[in-house]
Parts: C-alpha cells; sequence; structure tokens
C-alpha cells in the first residue's frame, strides 16, 4: 500500500510532468496584419560565362553592357561588342518584414535572354526595387548554378535548369521597410485557410487564457485583438504568448487525387453513405505467330508464311463490398483494399462515389 509519502511525490511527479498538447500552434496557423515581405526586383547582368552566355541577337544585353562600361569609364563601340561571356538576367528577392540596413537576403536570378548556362558566373552590382518604385537593397555576387548542362551539335546532357540560380546572401539591405509594429493597440490575426470553426475555437481559446474577451472574431479569416493594460509596452511578450497557444484547426472534408501518378490523399472528416461497390477487370489479349505452309513433296507450289491470329479473353472474378452509411477513412481503405483495387482503380471508384452521391467530401483532381 502507497503511504501518505509515496502519494505526495505520486502527486508532484503528476504535477511537473509535461504536457503533450493537441492541436497547432496559432503562429502556424495565421499571420498578423502588417507584419509580411515585401517582394523586390532588378534588372542585371551575369559576367565571366564560359562562352554560354546570350548572343550577338539579344540587343538589350549589348545595350546594357556598353552602358554599364560608359558608367565606369570606358568607351567602346557597339559593333565590337561581344556579349558571348555575358547574361542579362531578372533578380528577385523577398524582403523580410523586419529587415533592418546592413542585412543579408537571399537573391534568385534567371536569364532572360537566350544563355545556355549561368554556372561560373558572377552578379554584378544590381539595385532591387519594390512596388512602391523604391530600392531597397543591392545585389551582387557569385552565383549557384546546381546544375550543368554539356553538349555538342549532335548530343546533350543536362541536369535541371542551368538558366537559373541563386546568390546566398547576395543582397544587402539599403533601406528599411515602414513598420510601426510597436505602437499598436489592436492586433489582426489572419487565417491561412479562411475556416469559421477553427477561428471561433481560436477565439475561444485567447479569451479563456487571458480570462477576459480580448479576442473578437470578425468573419471567417480574421481575428482582432486588443493589448490588455497590463501588457502596455510589452507588444512582444503578448505577441509571443498569443502565437505559442495551441487550436485544433477543423478542415473540409476533402479527397485528392493525381491522375497521371495514382496519388490519393484523403482527409479525416470524408465519410460515404451506404453504398455498393463492384471491381472487376476484363483482360483482352491478342497475340500473333507465324505459321510456314509448305506444298507436298514432289508438289506443285511455294513455301509462304502464313499469319496466325489467337484471342484470349480473361474477366477478372468481380467482388462486390458494401461501405455502410458514415464510413470514416480507415473503413474505405480496408474496404477497398479487400477487393485489390490499385491506386487508379481507386480514382474511378471515387469519382463513381461522387457522381452517385455517396460521396460527402470534396473531390478535387489535380
Amino acid at each position: 500500500m502507497l503511504n501518505i509519502k509515496n502519494i505526495l511525490i505520486l502527486a508532484l511527479a503528476l504535477v511537473l510532468a509535461p504536457t503533450f498538447a493537441q492541436g497547432v500552434r496559432i503562429k502556424d496557423l495565421t499571420t498578423i496584419e502588417g507584419v509580411r515581405g515585401n517582394q523586390l526586383v532588378g534588372y542585371g547582368l551575369v559576367v565571366g560565362l564560359n562562352g554560354t552566355g546570350d548572343s550577338k541577337d539579344t540587343s538589350f544585353t549589348i545595350q546594357s553592357l556598353i552602358n554599364m562600361l560608359e558608367r565606369m569609364g570606358v568607351t567602346v563601340e557597339p559593333d565590337k561588342v561581344q556579349v558571348d561571356n555575358v547574361a542579362a538576367v531578372m533578380v528577385t528577392a523577398e524582403l523580410p518584414a523586419f529587415a533592418r540596413v546592413g542585412s543579408n537576403i537571399d537573391v534568385s536570378v534567371a536569364s532572360i535572354g537566350d544563355a545556355e548556362n549561368l554556372a561560373g558566373g558572377t552578379l554584378m552590382m544590381t539595385p532591387l526595387k519594390a512596388a512602391d518604385g523604391q530600392y531597397y537593397a543591392v545585389a551582387q555576387g557569385q552565383l549557384v548554378v546546381g546544375s550543368l548542362a554539356f553538349g555538342g551539335e549532335t548530343a546533350k546532357v543536362q541536369k535541371n535548369h542551368p538558366t537559373s540560380g541563386r546568390v546566398p546572401g547576395g543582397a544587402i539591405v539599403e533601406r528599411e521597410p515602414y513598420n510601426d509594429f510597436s505602437n499598436l493597440s489592436l492586433l489582426k490575426y489572419r487565417l491561412k485557410d479562411a475556416d469559421f470553426t477553427t477561428l471561433e475555437r481560436m477565439t475561444r481559446v485567447v479569451n479563456a487564457y487571458y480570462g477576459a474577451p480580448v479576442a473578437k472574431a470578425i468573419d471567417s479569416v480574421e481575428m482582432q485583438i486588443n493589448l490588455p493594460a497590463s501588457y502596455q509596452n510589452r507588444l512582444i511578450e503578448f505577441v509571443a504568448e498569443i502565437e505559442n497557444l495551441d487550436v485544433t484547426p477543423d478542415s473540409l472534408a476533402r479527397i485528392v487525387v493525381n491522375e497521371k501518378t495514382g496519388t490519393i490523399v484523403m482527409g479525416s472528416n470524408v465519410r460515404i453513405s451506404t453504398v455498393a461497390v463492384s471491381h472487376g477487370n476484363l483482360s483482352l489479349t491478342i497475340s500473333e505467330a507465324a505459321k510456314v505452309s509448305q506444298p507436298n513433296p514432289l508438289g506443285t507450289g511455294r513455301t509462304v508464311v502464313v499469319p496466325e491470329t489467337s484471342m484470349n479473353v480473361v474477366e477478372e472474378k468481380s467482388n462486390i463490398i458494401v461501405m455502410n452509411m458514415g464510413a470514416s477513412i480507415g473503413d474505405v481503405a480496408s474496404a477497398l483494399n479487400a477487393i485489390g483495387a490499385s491506386p487508379r482503380d481507386l480514382i474511378a471508384i471515387f469519382q463513381a462515389i461522387k457522381v452517385a452521391g455517396a460521396l460527402h467530401a470534396e473531390l478535387v483532381i489535380l
């Protein structure tokens, strides 16, 4: 029997034992209005290519190279410019929400001319601007292509896409995006996937955690939270608490099928009404064989080859299964596996069940 001391130790262990939360953190389900990245884009040149750059037919590459050289004090004649080792590219990047001047961001580089390969190239200084027309970063550096392309006049070997690449940390932020986050008194959380049930659960969890109606659901996407008086000048701490609260999200009943690859993904909320499913295959085999026909000894005629065709029809045994009302995903998988249905057969079966009105889920065909 347990004495009082052992009981106290057991109770203390249960209290101090780690708890494993069920659900998903709010930070993984939502975004905060105003806290987002910004797209940057720029036009630049990649130099140092081994004869795999743009051809002389890409006039904008020649013009860009001449302009760059003239800004450096070099005067050239357009007719004598060769751009085999140069490629015109578009440079893109994403400026994080709280980027600071001097921080580095990755950039992506893609050819816009007829260059064959950007491997070994170096991106020249390229200003990057946002949708407001202001320049926020400058990119430059060695390209990482991660592909190869070799060949001659009659054969070619290529892996991945050699006309695009990245420059890790290749852009330096020169202007900070405007963000007045620290002075907010009202936070607006937006679900990544709109759902009334999920938003209502999230609102209830936040209000229960603070013991006051600080959160209010606006629609199926947005939840507004008023900053409590006790958290004035402590906004970062408040946001950190909110985003780590666990919520059990709801989702639509959905089946996603890919006819090209035979992939099938079913959600846990998929339900099927009472329905009978029959599965059977009809196989038709046609084969041809060559048969030699020759005349009798000392007879007239000649030896010829006569084709002989044979056909064989095999119909596999048809199986009928009955799935009762409200069958779950596990019941559906077990029943269809029992009749030996392949992934491509399952796609046809689900389409037929949907047409019959017995599938209570959205059927998405990719």
